[in-house]
């Protein structure tokens, strides 16, 4: 990392995807693209951790970069993959013989360029048209084709091997969750979330992004969806399904054991984003500003529309990135998926230190002030 001078640099968007081009050229097997893309990982994580224990990167470029990485490896896994299929399987087509390629929209944190060290990654697969593959020794219908191409995609990222994994996949927020296809066509998309769609489905779309595939299509798909996110209206309907989602989250908060989790706990992550979220949901549909995916620039936003007052959304924010920064210290700690504070000395003390303070003591107090401050904006 020295050498290469990587370590010293801050990424733009584009130069992982072209670094793990270059490493899966030779790459010729399903076992040899896991290592390869487990490798790099872990040499993006060290130095993604380095730089960020370091101060020499702002959480904006932390999270941006993180998630470039996991498009990165999507990007390339895809590619490397789709094209093994298509020798092996031929060309999927639509009836006009017009070749169709996989859409992989990311959902949650990594459609919001903001995942943290341990996200899982959520996704869902789509494509534009059905038809079936030509080219190949039997025809296979699209449908099939792509949920091959899925289960492979997922297998080089989330399975564990020697190497580790690349990320946790998550595929339970497609259409009709566990139970449903694992990819669909545009149409049927289309028609499940018309039909079947509920405010909950619409607090997650909102984040969704195409991150690998055909992003063409894609795009035209989420814009399809705008009528289904976005009310062109004050959506006073949503009231009750938002005040449902708060409940469920103060339930979560009152659980055993969440005093010390910064992200589902008192005051924690996820009530940011609820409030950010839910003023999208009730008000996107009329203000264009509202329908970014950044939970701080939606923030920044709600200033702008004059829909929460500036001290209010100073203040969420400024604890936004000390929760968020907390999050990642935890996690950078043995690359462990966990939001709790520690609970012994050294882990405290360690945890202190990177977050630049003195003692255990001058940080609980920094925290549970941004806590209360969190709590009792949500309420």
């Amino acid at each position: 990392l020295c050498r290469s001078g990587d370590l010293l640099r801050a990424y733009r968007n584009g130069g992982q995807l072209r670094a793990l081009a270059r490493q899966v050229i030779e790459v010729d097997n399903e076992a040899g693209l896991r290592q390869v893309l487990r490798e790099y990982r872990q040499r993006e994580m060290l130095r993604i951790s380095f730089r960020d224990l370091l101060h020499w990167n702002d959480l904006q470029q932390t999270t941006h970069e993180l998630s470039w990485l996991a498009e990165a490896s999507l990007e390339t896994a895809l590619g490397v993959l789709s094209r093994w299929q298509e020798k092996e399987r031929g060309r999927p087509c639509d009836e006009k013989g017009r070749t169709q390629s996989l859409v992989v929209l990311g959902m949650g944190k990594l459609g919001a360029w903001e995942l943290n060290y341990s996200s899982d990654i959520d996704l869902i697969f789509t494509y534009p048209q059905e038809g079936e593959t030509r080219g190949g020794r039997m025809k296979l219908e699209n449908s099939e084709y792509f949920t091959r191409l899925g289960r492979r995609l997922i297998n080089a990222l989330d399975a564990i091997t020697v190497n580790g994994f690349v990320f946790r996949v998550d595929m339970r927020l497609r259409p009709f969750g566990e139970s449903g296809p694992l990819a669909m066509s545009f149409d049927a998309f289309e028609e499940y979330y018309q039909t079947h769609g509920r405010e909950w489905e619409r607090y997650a779309m909102v984040k969704a992004r195409v991150v690998a595939g055909d992003r063409r299509h894609g795009v035209q798909l989420i814009e399809s969806l705008r009528p289904f996110l976005y009310r062109r209206y004050i959506d006073f309907g949503a009231f009750e399904s938002l005040r449902e989602m708060k409940l469920l989250i103060e339930r979560q908060v009152a659980r055993k054991g969440m005093a010390h989790n910064v992200k589902l706990g008192a005051g924690g992550i996820r009530k940011i984003e609820f409030i950010g979220q839910a003023f999208q949901l009730i008000h996107g549909g009329r203000r264009e500003r509202l329908r970014q995916r950044p939970i701080l620039k939606i923030l920044q936003a709600l200033v702008e529309e004059e829909l929460l007052p500036g001290y209010v959304v100073a203040g969420l924010s400024e604890a936004y990135i000390f929760l968020r920064n907390t999050e990642h210290r935890l996690q950078i700690w043995r690359d462990e998926q966990t939001h709790n504070l520690p609970s012994d000395d050294a882990g405290r003390a360690r945890l202190a230190l990177s977050m630049g303070c003195a003692d255990w003591k001058t940080f609980s107090k920094k925290l549970a002030v941004y806590r209360r401050k969190v709590d009792s904006h949500f309420r």
